[in-house]
């Protein structure tokens, strides 16, 4: 298939264009360059442009004539959206929008949305299912949310086939070394905490106060790897209609836990400072993924916590690509 990617310069559409090519697609990335990079668009075209340019989405959709949108471009600061909301709603939820009608407008009728597992907020239960309700608490989360509930919407009446993924946190980097985190600013615990062992600073932890074990927030963390490969598996396997999968590993490591993790992969001490919690952050998530490995045969095969260290670790203390950028 010809696929085209909103957002493929950036840390996770990049990978997944690696992964479609390599299962021997096309991807034509679409990306405006303000958070994506030139040097990580390798494996097919690129087309600058602005998913809230109706316009240039139809010229390129009648350019390429893709097969399929995997739609990853956004604003993907959880804090920041809490600070600033009106970006986070133009550009998540109107670019969505300006994507499904350009799409519907050329004939396209398959959808990959890269969405989040913070749809549902401070869970009811742990670990959190696809079934339970959104309850979304940062305008990140809930202009997420609403593109979800708008493909839900359009899928009913339509021959609109379309899924969303629901990541746990994306992590790790490139197995190859050709691709990494490259955030300016960057807001992920991974690389802020690799960078603060790499420059012999301490890190800032946010919050050590939450109801957790010790304190510190718990979270699902998936290699960046796995959430391209799931990418290709759930394209290759979409049916009309809309459908839901949680990308995750099922398991749960606090703050504390991955600092330890980072000490003993790098062998280096990382000493750090507490300071306030981060607006929008739940105490705890993590993933029920048994649906993603019935129905797309998906499952984390480089999610280890020693996968996704070492592989940040090597792209934080030698990003060939990116230092010569």
């Amino acid at each position: 298939m010809k696929v085209l990617v909103t957002g493929g310069a950036g840390y996770i559409g990049s990978q997944t264009c690696k992964a479609l090519a390599a299962a021997g697609h096309t991807p034509i990335v679409y990306d405006n360059l303000s958070g994506g990079h030139r040097w990580a668009v390798r494996w097919g075209p690129l087309e600058e442009g602005d998913v809230g340019d109706l316009a240039r989405l139809a010229e390129v959709m009648a350019i390429h004539r893709p097969d399929a949108v995997l739609h990853f471009a956004a604003l993907i600061s959880v804090g920041e959206s809490v600070l600033q909301p009106e970006p986070y709603y133009r550009v998540n939820l109107g670019g969505a929008v300006n994507v499904l009608q350009a799409m519907r407008a050329a004939g396209v009728f398959r959808f990959v949305f890269s969405s989040t597992a913070t749809v549902h907020g401070e869970p009811p239960a742990l670990p959190i299912t696809e079934d339970m309700p959104y309850a979304p608490i940062s305008p990140y989360s809930r202009s997420k949310a609403m593109v979800e509930q708008i493909l839900a919407d359009s899928a009913t009446p339509s021959d609109l086939a379309c899924v969303a993924l629901r990541y746990f946190n994306a992590c790790g980097a490139d197995p190859d070394g050709e691709l990494g985190e490259a955030h300016h600013p960057e807001t992920h615990l991974i690389p802020l905490l690799l960078e603060a062992i790499r420059d012999g600073r301490p890190l800032m932890l946010n919050g050590d106060d939450y109801d957790t074990p010790d304190g510190t927030c718990v979270r699902d963390y998936i290699h960046v790897a796995d959430l391209a490969r799931a990418h290709v598996l759930a394209l290759e396997r979409l049916q009309p209609g809309f459908r839901a999968y949680n990308l995750g590993t099922g398991e749960g490591y606090s703050v504390r836990q991955i600092i330890d993790a980072a000490r003993a992969v790098t062998g280096k001490d990382l000493p750090f400072i507490v300071g306030p919690r981060r607006p929008g952050d739940p105490p705890a998530q993590w993933a029920d993924p048994s649906r993603a490995a019935a129905e797309l045969d998906f499952h984390a095969e480089r999610s280890s916590l020693e996968s996704i260290l070492s592989t940040a670790w090597s792209w934080t203390t030698k990003p060939p690509v990116y230092a010569a950028a």
